[in-house]
């Protein structure tokens, strides 16, 4: 079946929202990647490029058809859910809206997105948004089924990982890495038909490579990974970036070779890369991984 597992691109920058000429091209949204699988929608991470998506889905159906979907949060940090309040579906009585995500701390994902739309912040809270939301938080031993039959998730102990998937199940692993501070962020793997996609935004490399997101992304027919920074930037005697939670191109790069994924897409772009910039990045990062890609606002990749 044509077009059904595509990976749409809505939000690439990191830490802040950026606009302007120098931007167009490549787009100035915070985190947000849409993925169509079959008859499901799934949304990585809520920057301010889900406040696009949501008005795409809202004019597509021509404000009948009720949004149900799943959004999975990388981590709670602003610029991977600032978009969410503006997502116009979640205001849509008949839309229903799984959100998956990590607890901070000691506290619940609800409780953490509940707080940033608290007046005087934000005139609606979270609560009055009249979409149904099932807000839960996840973890390492758990692993989210989506069947063709039902749009309700499914979770399972993540021992079941190795159960051969019924035909157009979908499967969700979830990893998580400390490379980012202060509480560490999820890496999702979304499989379908011997299909597979990695999203491992906001993490830093190691020394040869991060040995457990290279074993995530095993075989991958795509994996989106954060390169923010340049190896100059990264090791800047005047301003390093080492321990800010963020990778380099060589060090996605390497996680793409180590793990024989079949493309790579390089992520989280730093606000101040305007797209003349991020055009000599994609170069010199393609003379390393010829299958390598700089995200984009509008690219589709079918796998």
């Amino acid at each position: 079946m044509a077009n059904d597992f595509l990976v749409r691109f809505h939000g690439v920058r990191g830490s802040f929202p950026v606009s302007g000429h120098s931007t167009l091209r490549f787009g100035g949204n915070t985190a947000c990647v849409e993925v169509r699988v079959r008859n499901h929608v799934i949304i990585l991470d809520a920057g301010t490029g889900i406040i696009g998506l949501g008005e795409r889905f809202i004019a597509e159906n021509n404000g009948g058809k009720p949004f149900i979907g799943l959004i999975l949060l990388s981590h709670s940090h602003h610029d991977h859910t600032q978009g969410f309040p503006f997502f116009k579906p979640a205001y849509q009585s008949a839309s229903t809206i799984y959100l998956f995500g990590p607890r901070t701390f000691d506290e619940d994902l609800e409780e953490v997105l509940g707080k940033a739309m608290l007046p005087p912040y934000f005139p609606v809270r979270l609560r009055e948004m009249n979409s149904m939301k099932s807000i839960m938080n996840l973890d390492e031993t758990v692993e989210i089924i989506l069947r063709e039959e039902s749009y309700e998730p499914i979770l399972r102990s993540s021992l079941f990982q190795n159960v051969e998937l019924r035909p157009h199940e979908v499967r969700i692993r979830v990893l998580k890495s400390r490379a980012h501070p202060r509480d560490g962020v999820f890496v999702y793997r979304i499989e379908m038909g011997g299909r597979s996609l990695v999203y491992a935004t906001d993490t830093e490399g190691y020394v040869g490579g991060d040995v457990k997101i290279t074993n995530f992304a095993r075989e991958a027919d795509l994996l989106i990974h954060d390169a923010q920074y340049t190896p100059g930037e990264y090791s800047d005697e005047l301003n390093p970036k080492q321990g800010f939670g963020h990778s380099t191109t060589d060090m996605a790069i390497t996680v793409a070779r180590k793990s024989g994924v079949k493309k790579l897409v390089i992520f989280h772009h730093d606000p101040s890369h305007d797209d003349d910039y991020m055009e000599r990045l994609e170069q010199e990062a393609q003379a390393e991984f010829p299958e390598c890609l700089a995200a984009r606002e509008g690219l589709e990749i079918e796998l």
